[in-house]
């Protein structure tokens, strides 16, 4: 069974942002607790050597060296504190002679000090290993040896009673501060996986509705996180594009219907009368009828050519060609179409070469001039300018003719568009030309842009990488 399989995303971040901070609250808890043995356990070892260092120094102020007596009541006293702290003393003069020994004094009360603090250093460290030692320290008095005193102890330290009752008030602390911080981080989990989740939530179901077809369906708002904020924004984006694209579709659909109907009309009206006998089948019937299914052929090579172009593996012959060069040529060919109207037809520029496939240029310039002269009034002007720059070489063709409507520029490189809505074919052709001419480009990795304005004229910019 998996830990976070098919649970909401909301559920799934809270238990993630809980078992965190559990885990962090554990691994807290077990590092302050250890820590705080080990320093404790330094402690309690500093403690007892300063302590029986502190027993040595009291026990060395006992002695009388006028008359060479020690305070026997006072060190009896010592002696018995000290006992009941843990720690057994036995004191001897210079000569080796006992003075006091706490075996000796009360043998019974130092064995049951001495199991005591054994059962419970068992019960409470029972890897401890430890055992009774004893340490002898010298005793002077102005720089003479006036005995010594021999201090056991458990070792290599021990805790008293009041110790582990410290050591367990202080773990309990920690556990209950653990708790409270578990609890309000399931609270604060909770409440930020709904704020994380909400959006995604939206942005789910928003995206399950564009899977469905409704492509105008926006996520609203605008959330505070910038990942989300580009999530959204991605789907937003997606929801127009397929939107528009859903659009052209259907744009495309009814275009090629439309294309595909008056040739396909007529030569069916011409045929149908011609065989019911009401039409003879003369040459020009005959022509009128051979000249509709060129027109359908005609759109048929169309669509091949723009799907050749927009295969992702149409394959480039790239070579350093001179856009100026290759400017000149294709100009050279319109000359007689711009001398027909009397357009003047003007090139001019530095030499730039690129690397790109000659042909296929060739078919984006001649799809551009073919254009301008076609919307091109008579004695109009078309300038086609080259320009190069540290990163792509320009190609621009200006023109002063009739100009496109600004609602109809973004549709402009679209297959069958055409900005005259009636389809009068004597204005332009299937409308696959610019969308040609784009696709070239951008195999290229150029860009084609086109800016217009209604009786102004347009210009239509190609760049192309160096």
């Amino acid at each position: 069974m998996r830990l976070f399989g098919m649970r909401k995303f909301r559920t799934q971040l809270t238990l993630i942002i809980t078992l965190i901070v559990l885990a962090t609250i554990l691994l807290i808890s077990i590092l302050a607790n250890t820590f705080i043995n080990m320093e404790f356990e330094e402690y309690a070892k500093k403690q007892q050597q300063i302590r029986a260092s502190e027993l040595a120094e009291n026990l060395s102020h006992q002695y009388n060296s006028a008359s060479g007596t020690w305070n026997t009541e006072y060190v009896h006293g010592v002696g018995m504190a000290a006992l009941y702290d843990g720690y057994i003393l036995r004191l001897t003069d210079a000569r080796g002679n006992v003075v006091w020994d706490a075996e000796n004094h009360d043998m019974e009360a130092c064995s049951q000090v001495m199991m005591e603090i054994i059962n419970r250093m068992e019960e409470k460290r029972p890897g401890l290993s430890g055992g009774f030692v004893s340490q002898a320290y010298a005793l002077k008095q102005n720089g003479q040896v006036i005995g010594s005193v021999v201090v056991g102890s458990y070792g290599p330290y021990f805790l008293k009673e009041s110790d582990f009752r410290f050591l367990d008030s202080l773990n309990l602390v920690l556990v209950i501060i653990g708790s409270l911080v578990l609890f309000c981080s399931v609270i604060i989990a909770g409440f930020l996986a709904r704020r994380v989740s909400r959006p995604i939530i939206k942005t789910a179901h928003i995206a399950k509705q564009i899977a469905d077809g409704n492509y105008n369906i926006r996520f609203s708002g605008q959330p505070k996180t910038q990942e989300l904020d580009e999530l959204v924004t991605a789907v937003n984006h997606m929801a127009a594009s397929l939107k528009k694209q859903e659009g052209l579709r259907r744009r495309l659909t009814t275009d090629v219907a439309h294309e595909l109907r008056t040739p396909l009309t007529a030569v069916s009206s011409h045929l149908e009368a011609i065989i019911e006998g009401v039409w003879e089948p003369t040459n020009e019937r005959l022509q009128s009828c051979y000249e509709e299914i060129g027109r359908i052929s005609g759109l048929v090579s169309d669509l091949e050519r723009l799907a050749k172009v927009e295969n992702e593996n149409l394959r480039l012959e790239k070579s350093d060609v001179d856009l100026l060069e290759l400017v000149h040529i294709v100009a050279g060919n319109f000359e007689s179409e711009s001398q027909k109207k009397s357009i003047l037809l003007t090139v001019e520029g530095a030499k730039t070469p690129v690397p790109a496939d000659k042909d296929r240029l060739n078919q984006v310039l001649a799809n551009l001039l073919s254009n301008a002269i076609k919307y091109t009034p008579k004695n109009g002007k078309i300038h086609v300018s080259v320009k190069s720059t540290d990163k792509s070489g320009m190609i621009t063709v200006t023109d002063n003719g009739i100009g496109v409507p600004e609602k109809d520029l973004p549709f402009l490189f679209e297959r069958f568009y055409r900005t005259d809505s009636s389809r009068n074919r004597s204005t332009g052709g299937a409308g696959i030309g610019l969308a040609i001419a784009k696709s070239i480009v951008h195999a290229h990795g150029g860009t084609i842009t086109v800016e217009s304005k209604v009786g102004q004229g347009s210009r239509f910019i190609v760049a192309l990488p160096k």
